[in-house]
Parts: structure tokens; sequence; C-alpha cells
């Protein structure tokens, strides 16, 4: 499946923001963006003329890049998201979030969800019992993820469990193990933390 495979640490230059893409080094001060805090490029520094369509631009640009999404996929979320009932940026996040490489990185299986794309690429996750290789998979409420047996033994998985301070969202239940979550409902937008203002997103869509 197609992905982005650049500098990451450029995207967060772009948006002028930290997106945490690279895990832990986004904490430190090894960070780009903590010594170069403008966009990237020759002209990186000069004055960017402001407008309505920018700053939609740059909202979506910014949903992409933290879940790590294409722009064929992210549009054809989008679809999804407005043909459903409800508030259309909402549903959006709310599919965002519930993709399996996500759950991953929610779970503090993975430093970020680059690594938890990973993870599941690689074969190590259980959905219900059943290995999921598709990153991309929509999990629905009841769902029970878990990491396979061999997973669990990885020294990474271990690590990221000990040393990553991350809370499991309330629409996530851990299981005993840590090694397994439940997914007690679909999450509400004040559960999902990204710094997106979803509204612009479908200002741009609705054109």
């Amino acid at each position: 499946m197609a992905r982005y495979t650049g500098p990451v640490c450029r995207l967060c230059r772009r948006e002028k923001m930290k997106l945490f893409l690279k895990g832990a080094k986004c904490d430190t001060m090894k960070c780009p963006i903590e010594r170069r805090p403008y966009p990237p490029g020759e002209h990186g520094r000069g004055r960017m003329r402001e407008s309505e369509y920018l700053l939609q631009l740059r909202e979506k640009q910014k949903a992409r890049r933290i879940y790590g999404v294409l722009e064929k996929q992210f549009r054809n979320l989008y679809k999804e998201a407005n043909r459903r009932g409800g508030i259309t940026g909402e549903n959006l996040l709310r599919m965002l979030e519930m993709r399996l490489d996500n759950v991953v990185f929610r779970a503090g299986w993975g430093s970020s969800r680059a690594q938890g794309r990973q993870l599941v690429r690689h074969g190590h996750v259980n959905v219900n019992g059943r290995r999921v290789t598709i990153p991309s998979y929509q999990v629905r409420k009841g769902d029970v993820v878990e990491m396979r047996d061999k997973a669990r033994r990885m020294i990474v998985l271990r690590h990221n469990l000990d040393t990553l301070d991350r809370l499991t969202p309330p629409w996530l239940e851990s299981g005993d193990d840590s090694f397994r979550v439940t997914v007690l409902d679909e999450p509400r937008r004040e559960h999902i933390d990204v710094p997106v203002r979803e509204s612009l997103i479908v200002e741009l869509y609705s054109k």
C-alpha cells in the first residue's frame, strides 16, 4: 500500500507545529522544529499571504500528515464521512481514529502512528482472534485488538509500554496484560486530541 516515504520532520516544519511523527524524538531538542520553526525551502522565511483557502488547505494537509494518509485515501474517507448521518467533520476524524494503525498507536504499542502501521503490516496484530495486515482496517464497537504471542516478546514493544507516558483513550479498554484492548464505542470529538479544525476541511471539500 502506498505511503509517504520522504523526510517527515519537514512536514512538521511546513505546518509550523509538532505533529509528533517521529515518536520520542519529537519530545527532545533534536526535533528540527526547535531549531528551525519556519517552513522548509528557499522561501520558508518569507512572508506568506494568508487567505481563507490557505487556512483550509493547511488544516487538510495537517490531518493527512498526522494520520499518515495519502490524498486519494483521505478524499475517499471524506466522501464516506459525508454520506453518513451526523456532523461530517466529526465523522471524518472518527473514521481516522478507528483505523487499525491508529488503535495500535493509541494502545501504546507503537511510539508513533508510523510504527503502529509497521506493526500491522508485519502481521503482529490480531483483531477478534484473526491476523489483520491492513493498516486502514476500520475497527468497530466490540472488536478486540491484541498483539500476537510472538510480538509480545519484542524488545521495542516492551520498551514502548515501559517508557511511553500515554493514557489509553476512554473509547478503548486496556486488558490486564497490556497487550489487548477492546473498542468500547466510537470516539466522541472530545476524546480526539489532534490539533485539527475539521470544519475548515469540510469547507474546503464543499467548494
